[in-house]
């Protein structure tokens, strides 16, 4: 389900970002739109993104989630509607991948703070996961990829 997780060291990442703040039963509705905002608002400033989207979640609640729906960009944006320029923090994380749909994402997490867990470690607030390879790359979903990471105290 996932590779052997690791610890390193990020750079901070200049990104392009959407906050949302939704109930969990409509993360999925928020997803799509956000994502597609979004990249529409790349576009249009003539901005490739320089890297996979990812989303970078601020607090942990089960019933809300309080996120950015991000992509890295290489050249400052100009802010737009909801879509706004921020970095994705520098830290020391606990990093794995998961391979499979994204249903299978809370299990692959469970297993990964096991993991952390495991080892000592103690989580800081918030996460973040990039989706390296997803429906936009192929339609199977056992072939999805997608970049866990977890900031270390």
């Amino acid at each position: 389900m996932i590779e052997q997780p690791h610890i390193t060291q990020t750079s901070a990442l200049p990104a392009a970002v959407i906050r949302i703040t939704v109930p969990r039963s409509e993360l999925q509705a928020a997803m799509g739109p956000g994502y597609t905002e979004l990249m529409e608002t790349l576009a249009a400033q003539g901005i490739p993104p320089a890297g996979a989207w990812f989303t970078h979640h601020l607090r942990m609640d089960p019933e809300v989630f309080d996120f950015y729906i991000g992509a890295p960009v290489a050249a400052p944006i100009t802010p737009r509607g909801r879509v706004q320029p921020r970095e994705l923090p520098a830290a020391l994380v606990a990093r794995t991948v998961y391979h499979g749909p994204y249903e299978g994402l809370p299990d692959a997490w469970g297993e990964f703070d096991v993991w952390i867990t495991a080892q000592g470690l103690s989580p800081a607030p918030g996460l973040w996961e990039v989706y390296q390879f997803g429906p936009e790359s192929g339609a199977d979903p056992a072939a999805y990829r997608t970049q866990l990471s977890r900031p270390l105290a």
